[in-house]
């Protein structure tokens, strides 16, 4: 008997013709590779950008690539418990974390899962760590003032509740210090923080976590931390993830202050998981979407109107330059998304001006908005006079004869620089600030020399605070300095200075 070859392939292609059983790839995959916190998988034809899969191990995963032939993963756990071969399920939910109040006073990682050894968080409601921003319908412009209880910010660059105010400058200058204090200072102002470490070192989550502590703020804040030792894609939920947080609070009408430290090694993160993932790379070898990546994040943070709660989301992105550059590609990303920006300078640091605070280049897009009216009297000619005085700084150390009024000018910003001083974890009542302003402003301090300036100051509150306290308290009731108010403030910062005469 022969075997005829084109009967048998016949008789194969009739067969596969008549079979009409399908097989079913849309919940089920098989792990193509894996490695690098990536992995590939075959099948999953209904899988949803987002979406989280289960993994052997209970290891978890997130889609984050939908290609022709196969689904992209970045792997929310250890990579070394996955092999080629395995089987991946659908869970058909997208990324989502625990939020509520039970989040309040808690160290947790960027699923929400406490890492601070207190126990389980028990929550009632979860939320999709991305959505989209409210629109501008549900909006409103923002009008109330965010006190950091710092001076030069509160005085130059106002932060107003529902803004987005990026913190910039080089590594070591004070960046981290800034947002801390702004947190330590929502003491009593019904505000509820959230601080997420992106790439920090462990031990720095720490120590911030105790000194928030210490100074009795980790009751109203939640710390997030997705550390440098942590897989990129930690790194890459933690601020989205921080932001859904927040949400929840924003809807029920209350405030919220979020600081996302740093943006730049988030965009590290993100960089290395696109360039795993295949994703082309473009400027400066980031991917052509890194702008959306931050964009669709700080649009989070706005105010809504009365008729949605009335609630806030205030950020404070805070973003690494390399020498000062402003002008590198991610800064510039966020600088363009954000509505203003402090920027910290090396030099100023360097000279012991803390908070080193460029005024040049620091600049708030919502500016007096957003600020009391008792520190618009006294800080208006503030920025003006800074400026004047780098400049005549900078010509007179070409001469050496200089007329009296350069010689004014050069004492007056010696004098502003020396009231802008301000400590770590000092922060500064509204009263304490609008003062040491109206004494700078009014030039009481001009005549004293430079190395006196600091202590007469503290020495006029102190003054003032014991024998006068109506007058501060009034600034602080009131927001404003009234006629009657001012007579009575220059009366006393008089008497100050002739008790001191006579001493």
């Amino acid at each position: 008997m022969k075997i005829n070859a084109n009967e048998i392939s016949a008789l194969i292609k009739e067969q596969i013709k008549n079979y009409h059983a399908k097989i079913d790839s849309s919940d089920v995959g098989t792990v193509v590779t894996v490695g690098d916190g990536i992995a590939l998988i075959y099948g999953l034809d209904q899988a949803m950008l987002g979406e989280l899969l289960l993994f052997p191990n209970d290891v978890y995963g997130m889609v984050m690539n939908l290609e022709e032939d196969h689904v992209g993963a970045v792997l929310l756990g250890d990579d070394k418990l996955i092999k080629e071969g395995d089987m991946v399920k659908r869970t058909k939910q997208v990324m989502e974390v625990p939020v509520g109040n039970e989040m309040l006073g808690r160290v947790v990682n960027a699923l929400g899962q406490p890492i601070d050894g207190q126990g389980e968080i028990k929550t009632s409601k979860r939320r999709p760590i991305e959505r989209i921003a409210p629109g501008v319908i549900t909006r409103k412009s923002v009008d109330a003032p965010l006190e950091t209880g710092i001076t030069a910010i509160d005085a130059m660059t106002p932060i107003g509740r529902g803004q987005r105010e990026l913190i910039i400058g080089d590594r070591q200058t004070g960046k981290t210090a800034i947002a801390v204090d702004a947190i330590i200072n929502q003491k009593g102002k019904n505000v509820i923080c959230i601080y997420v470490a992106i790439g920090q070192k462990n031990s720095t989550v720490a120590q911030i976590v105790d000194k928030l502590k210490t100074y009795g703020a980790l009751e109203y804040t939640m710390v997030m931390a997705a550390t440098a030792s942590e897989p990129a894609p930690m790194l890459y939920i933690a601020p989205y993830a921080g932001c859904a947080i927040a949400e929840e609070w924003m809807e029920q009408g209350k405030d919220v202050l979020i600081i996302y430290d740093d943006l730049s090694k988030h965009a590290v993160a993100y960089r290395t998981l696109s360039l795993l993932l295949k994703r082309s790379p473009g400027r400066e070898a980031y991917p052509g979407d890194v702008f959306y990546l931050h964009s669709r994040l700080l649009e989070r943070a706005c105010k809504l109107n009365e008729d949605y709660g009335g609630g806030s989301i205030t950020a404070l992105p805070i973003v690494e330059t390399q020498s000062g550059d402003i002008s590198a590609y991610i800064p510039t990303n966020v600088i363009s998304i954000t509505d203003g920006q402090i920027f910290l300078q090396t030099d100023l640091f360097n000279a012991g001006q803390r908070p080193a605070i460029d005024s040049g280049l620091s600049v708030s897009r919502v500016g007096g908005a957003a600020q009391f009216k008792a520190t618009k009297q006294v800080a208006r000619s503030l920025k003006i006079d800074l400026a004047s005085f780098l400049e005549m700084k900078s010509f007179a150390q070409f001469g050496s004869d200089l007329d009296k009024s350069t010689l004014d000018i050069l004492k007056h910003g010696e004098v502003l620089l020396q009231v802008l001083r301000q400590e770590q974890y000092k922060v500064r009542s509204l009263s304490n600030q609008v003062f040491g302003l109206y004494l700078a402003k009014n030039k009481y301090l001009d005549a004293l020399p430079i190395n006196e300036v600091k202590k007469t100051l503290e020495d006029a509150y102190k003054y003032v605070l014991d024998n006068k306290p109506a007058v501060l308290k009034d600034i602080d009731e009131k927001k404003e300095i009234t006629d009657a108010n001012e007579s009575a403030l220059r009366n006393a910062i008089e008497d100050f200075f002739k008790v001191n005469e006579k001493k």
